[in-house]
């Protein structure tokens, strides 16, 4: 799923539409994020740790990855935690049988960070752009 998709209008009641997406607080959070992200993943990457390394975007305690950008100590809305591919699947997150099909969909980890954002309704990936 890419950013974008996110942040439409919502389509339930008026109520909700009025609301501002907690999505549109992560966008500025990743574009001020973005070389810090970058970095971790390259270093991910060549430390031979994963070709995928996976960011958790929550705002809440998380038990998945180690807690690399913290938002109380920032001053931002969102906190970040460096995981892998490796890691999601011993968690379970990402179930055997979703392996191939989410390295398939995976993108460039150079050019786009892999997110898993936690929001009080559930969880998705999405690729974001480094700025």
């Amino acid at each position: 799923m890419e950013m974008e998709e996110w942040f439409g209008a919502s389509r339930n009641s008026e109520d909700e539409s009025q609301k501002s997406s907690p999505l549109k607080s992560l966008k500025i959070d990743l574009d001020y994020y973005s070389d810090s992200i970058k970095e971790i993943s390259l270093e991910i990457m060549a430390e031979g740790l994963s070709a995928y390394p996976i960011f958790i975007a929550h705002q809440h305690v998380v038990n998945v990855g180690e807690p690399i950008l913290d938002h109380v100590e920032l001053k931002t809305n969102w906190s970040i935690n460096a995981s892998t591919f490796e890691e999601f699947v011993e968690s379970n997150i990402i179930k055997e049988d979703r392996k191939d099909a989410f390295i398939k969909k995976y993108k460039r980890a150079q050019d786009f960070m892999c997110l898993f954002v936690v929001v009080p309704e559930g969880a998705n990936f999405v690729f974001y752009p480094y700025k």
